[in-house]
């Protein structure tokens, strides 16, 4: 079997992203997890998907784009009877927003008995979202069950809360997110989404809760500003680094992506979140969610470039 250091659990998606043009779309690849899979292959981890995709044209797409880019797609099941997800990305005064075409999909009908049990144990880190729970009830129940065997191999589990309330209601959200993240080692929560979760807009104060449940590290996303990182010992802000930004889809999910392999590369969550926040800064500067996400090289000479 082959095997992968971060293993992405989560809905796989076509996008349709609109141009400058009116009716315009530019056909391209999304869904947060696999987006973070990808992130992590281009800077330089072993990463692999376990999802569903349909036995249709947009799964055979979405295999492709996951063997051009190093991410290993074995325990991915091609479903002959459910389709593969698709959501379209609108731009306007108050930025993008989605619509979604993604009900009954394949991504959605994974259910418990379908985890790769040694896939998830032999792996160092398994990665799921708040997405990942939303999609179905059944992906929800089969993402913690992945969870629970992750943490009796002793395999950090990474989490972020992607909070999207149009697949499920505030009240549930927040129950299953809490149970997620009290089950995390590496918690990967947005301001935004904290601020509706946990009626919290104070950054220590979310940073303190994730610990307190029990995560080992939080990185807190505060956008153009950067993040900030805690742990029980320690905690910084780790800004952001300027770009002129054209299109953030993407940008949060290149950010997990960097920051996990960056972190299993050199174990210091810190500079691990300066990598990552000039990968996202990067990613932000083209359109669609994974064409922009930037490779290690870029991101080092981005660096290299901001210190000089």
């Amino acid at each position: 079997m082959a095997q992968a250091e971060i293993v992405c659990m989560g809905e796989p998606m076509i996008e349709f992203n609109q141009t400058g043009r009116e009716g315009q779309y530019l056909r391209g690849h999304g869904g947060d997890t696999s987006n973070c899979a990808i992130a992590a292959a281009r800077a330089g981890a072993s990463a692999g998907m376990f999802t569903g995709v349909g036995r249709d044209e947009f799964g055979d797409s979405l295999m492709q784009l996951w063997t051009e880019n190093g991410v290993d797609a074995a325990q991915v099941i091609r479903s002959a009877e459910a389709h593969t997800g698709v959501y379209f990305v609108h731009h306007g005064e108050a930025g993008h927003s989605f619509s979604y075409l993604r009900a009954g999909s394949a991504a959605s009908r994974i259910a418990p008995a379908d985890v790769p049990r040694d896939y998830i144990c032999s792996a160092r880190i398994l990665h799921a979202s708040g997405i990942s729970l939303a999609i179905s009830a059944t992906a929800c129940d089969a993402v913690f069950e992945a969870m629970a065997m992750a943490r009796e191999a002793g395999v950090l589990v990474s989490f972020d809360t992607n909070l999207r309330l149009r697949l499920w209601p505030l009240a549930r959200a927040r129950a299953m997110i809490e149970a997620a993240v009290a089950m995390t080692d590496i918690a990967l929560p947005g301001l935004e989404d904290a601020e509706q979760l946990l009626g919290l807009s104070d950054p220590d104060r979310i940073a303190d809760h994730c610990l307190r449940l029990g995560a080992r590290v939080v990185a807190l996303t505060l956008g153009s500003k950067g993040c900030l990182v805690a742990t029980p010992d320690e905690r910084r802000l780790v800004a952001g680094l300027p770009v002129q930004a054209v299109d953030a889809t993407g940008a949060g999910d290149t950010f997990d992506g960097n920051f996990l392999a960056e972190y299993l590369r050199i174990g210091d969550p810190f500079a691990a979140a300066r990598f990552a926040n000039a990968a996202a800064a990067l990613a932000t500067q083209g359109h669609g969610a994974v064409a922009p996400m930037p490779r290690r090289r870029e991101v080092e000479a981005f660096l290299a470039q901001a210190a000089a």
